[in-house]
Order: C-alpha cells, then structure tokens, then sequence
C-alpha cells in the first residue's frame, strides 16, 4: 500500500462496487480501524460526531482508518438502475476482503453499527484470520419474523421511507419528543441519501437471516466470534434486546458488553467521549497503544499496565457472572473515571 491512500476510493468487488474512505497511512503491523455504517445513513452521518471526538483523534493517529459505505448510501451516489439486485448482507459481508487486499491491510479492527454490526460479525465468521477484534452498537443477530415483516411492509405504506427507519436508528423517547436530533437526520437522511438506493438496502436488511453463531457448548458444532468484542447499546435503544441476545451467542471469555445510560440509540452520536474511552481500554486490552495521553488527566499518559480493576462511582455499575480474575486483560468503561480496566474471563455489563 503507498504511503497515504487519504480520500475516497471505489474498489471493485465480486458483487459490485464499494465506496470506501481511508483516512491516514498503515502505522507498522497495526490492524486498520474499519467501520460501517447502519441502514439510513452512511458513514459521515453514522461516525463523523465519534471520529472528530478530540480523545478519538488521539487514538486515529496510531492507526489508519477506513470507513465503507454500503452501495448506493453515500452521499452523492447515483442512483441504482431499476431492476438492480441489491447485495445480501451475506454478500455485503463477502465484498470486504477486497477493500482488505486492494489497499493491504493484514487485518482489521471492525466497528460497526446496526446493519453494519451485522455485516461486522458475518465478515468475522466467514473471514476469521482478517478481524482482530469488533465493537457492534445496535447489533441484532436475528432475522426478521413474518409478523415483524409484514409490519415493517405496513409501516412502508403509511409513511415516508425516513419516518420508516427512524424507529429504528431512535429510542422511543427520542421520538416522542422530536429532538433537535431526530430531526436533523429526519431531514439529512431525507435530503443526502437516494431514496430509491435506501429502500432497497433497508429491504435487504429486513431480508436478514439469523447470524449462525452460538456460544461453545450450547449445540452441536456450534460456531462463535473468535476475536475480542464490545457490544454496545444504550438504554432503551430500540436494539437492545437484540444485543443482550448477541451477547448469549459470544465467548464469555472475550466480550464486553457496554449499556450506556442516557445516550438514546445512537450512542455514538450522543455520547462520543464515552464510547471513546471503552474503545481506548478496548485496544490496550488487546495490546495496542499501550499509553494514550488523556487530556483530562494531570498525571499525563495513562499506561494500560496500570489498568488494574474498573473503578465504581455512583453513575458506573460493573457485574461478571464470576471470578474477576483471568489470564487476558479485558476493555472497558464507565462514566467518570479513567482509573483502570478490570482483568476478566467472563462477560462483563458495564452500565454508563
């Protein structure tokens, strides 16, 4: 890969083409942070408020980034011919080892949101030795029912195409109060993405399968994520239970399941700084930028050894179902504090 790939880039896949945005150069043998965005957005609209954090800017410099926008999402896409076959989310899955090998990268750390997360963790399936680790916000590992398809179908009739997809992006309170939020991407979701191309990426997402990944143990042959995960879901988030769900099907051993309380359903947007600190513990943990300089601290760079135990305040809560001792360093947060992460061999919940 040259030294800067910096800019937008259409790579050819075997299911089309994919437009992606690389931000910075390889630094070494590091994984390249890749994300994807959720159905109804794109990844300006999905990750420019988390990327532009100042704490976050500090952890991109270590690490080259690329954000892959889902066919026809970006802004100023054309739009898709009539009687165009929009990839399947297995296929949305199978056309990122191309982005992977055109510009080089020996592995990725995936972050990805609602569908993205999806396609996130269908890629880890397939492509196991490419993904080091993942953070899934919003990730539901179940297909559709029919009596969810047909409402969805119902809900498609009676409203426009973003009053369709709010819901699922927003929490219920959320919406009821319209917030400045909501209303913003009510209007960009509207104005800067083809309706015709969001359509058919929504149907294709309410298409979905079942993730096949069931926690070792649980059934026959059962296949899992084998890389570090964070889940992700704020409180009330329209994907919570879906999450929770995820989060059964997972290794104990290596996932962290965050909940973020007041942050609505797009944790990423309203809560920026503290999903920057879990993903800051969440690659030391794996061995990376083991001292990040935190602007909030006095005593400069904070050393990943030191990370000994998650620290309680009266706004973070922590429960493991047992031993708080284990051989692997695990990532996580809380709301106040910068103290240390807890060094756990089953799943942890951390509340925010």
């Amino acid at each position: 890969m040259p030294e800067c790939w910096d800019g937008e880039h259409d790579i050819d896949t075997p299911y089309g083409m994919l437009h992606v945005v690389i931000r910075g150069a390889p630094k070494g043998n590091k994984p390249a942070i890749l994300t994807y965005h959720d159905v109804g957005l794109n990844h300006k609209l999905c990750f420019n408020s988390f990327f532009q954090n100042e704490d976050m800017q500090e952890i991109t410099k270590h690490f080259v980034v690329c954000h892959v926008d889902a066919p026809g999402q970006q802004i100023g896409a054309s739009q898709l011919p009539q009687g165009y076959q929009y990839p399947t989310m297995d296929q949305l899955a199978g056309m990122l080892p191309s982005v992977v090998q055109h510009f080089g990268f020996k592995s990725i750390v995936g972050i990805g949101v609602g569908a993205g997360a999806y396609i996130l963790a269908k890629f880890a399936l397939i492509f196991p030795d490419l993904v080091e680790g993942l953070v899934l916000l919003n990730i539901d590992p179940n297909g559709k029912g029919w009596i969810d398809w047909a409402a969805s179908k119902l809900s498609g009739l009676t409203s426009t195409l973003p009053d369709t997809v709010l819901p699922h992006l927003f929490s219920q309170e959320e919406l009821m109060n319209n917030t400045e939020l909501v209303q913003s991407y009510r209007q960009q979701i509207n104005n800067t993405i083809n309706q015709f191309n969001l359509q058919l990426f929504w149907n294709m997402y309410n298409s979905r399968r079942d993730l096949e990944m069931n926690r070792t143990g649980t059934v026959l042959n059962a296949k899992t994520l084998r890389c570090p995960v964070m889940l992700v879901v704020g409180d009330n988030a329209p994907a919570e239970e879906g999450v929770v769900e995820c989060n059964s099907k997972l290794d104990p051993t290596n996932t962290t399941f965050l909940k973020m309380a007041d942050s609505g359903g797009l944790p990423q947007l309203t809560q920026p700084g503290k999903l920057t600190e879990a993903f800051k513990y969440f690659l030391q943990g794996m061995g990376y930028i083991a001292y990040i300089k935190d602007r909030r601290l006095s005593g400069g760079p904070v050393p990943s050894a030191s990370m000994t135990r998650l620290a309680r305040s009266r706004t973070a809560s922590l429960t493991s179902a047992s031993s708080m001792e284990g051989p692997r360093t695990r990532p996580c947060t809380h709301s106040d504090s910068s103290e240390g992460v807890g060094q756990l061999n089953h799943t942890m919940e951390v509340s925010c």
